[in-house]
């Protein structure tokens, strides 16, 4: 293992990171199912949980359409984080134990430290995207912003707004691509093993680099589900986020020795 020097108060090994099939991504999803319907009840109740707060903040800021866009987009930039808990649960049915609501709340101890800043580094990025999503409308759309409800055909589709389009989406893209690299697997490394952030964000991006096209192949198929869980009025992620969320565990396990 290589080793890399934390801020010069102490050293970390750097894990190996696996060169997998362009096909893993259907496997880890597959992985993810039997994992979910091993701890059904909770699964689902974490799923549930998030949809339901996800909706509840959703309407909250229903009056104002740049914040539900950066919201609902933004949910691909911090989703990892908020998935701790069924990383814990995977980790425990790997092991062969049976997790507990107690297990996933109190999954954030086994690494402290190091979790709460990675969550703060998702949380940057979330604020980040959110004001720059909230300039974008500033600058490119003339006149009043129309109702959430006509917002797509309004903008999508009149082809009257087409700068907008394209820089509100290109640097969605570029952030959110960001942000997939250095949390594809920092989470899921954070809770398994000692390590510092540094350590689990450049692990992430070289899992990334290493394997460019199962990675991005992995990146379109956590954006096509969560798409769905959003198009179904937050229904469809009581499913999506847990099986996301465990099959992510089993793409760390894959991709880092």
């Amino acid at each position: 293992m290589n080793t890399l020097s934390n801020s010069g108060a102490r050293y970390v090994e750097s894990p190996q990171v696996r060169s997998i099939a362009p096909s893993r991504p259907l496997q880890w999803l597959a992985l993810g199912w039997e994992d979910m319907k091993r701890g059904l009840p909770l699964s689902l109740g974490y799923g549930a949980l998030f949809a339901g707060a996800g909706g509840i903040v959703t309407l909250l800021v229903w009056d104002r359409p740049h914040l539900v866009t950066a919201l609902i987009s933004g949910f691909l930039l911090v989703a990892p984080f908020f998935a701790l808990g069924l990383y814990e649960m995977s980790r425990r049915l790997e092991r062969g134990d049976l997790p507990t609501w107690s297990h996933t709340f109190k999954a954030w101890s086994a690494n402290p430290d190091s979790i709460a800043m990675f969550g703060l580094v998702l949380a940057f990025l979330l604020v980040s995207w959110e004001r720059l999503s909230a300039i974008l409308f500033a600058l490119f759309y003339s006149g009043n912003v129309p109702a959430v409800e006509n917002l797509v055909q309004e903008v999508l589709f009149s082809g009257q707004h087409t700068a907008f389009v394209v820089a509100w989406f290109g640097f969605g893209a570029i952030l959110a691509a960001v942000a997939f690299a250095i949390s594809a697997v920092s989470v899921p490394l954070l809770l398994d093993r000692d390590v510092d952030v540094v350590t689990a964000i450049s692990t992430s991006i070289k899992a990334v680099v290493i394997n460019p096209g199962p990675m991005l192949r992995w990146a379109a198929i956590i954006v096509v589900l969560t798409a769905i869980g959003f198009a179904t009025s937050f229904i469809g992620l009581v499913l999506v986020f847990p099986l996301l969320g465990h099959a992510t565990w089993h793409a760390y396990k894959d991709l880092v020795e």
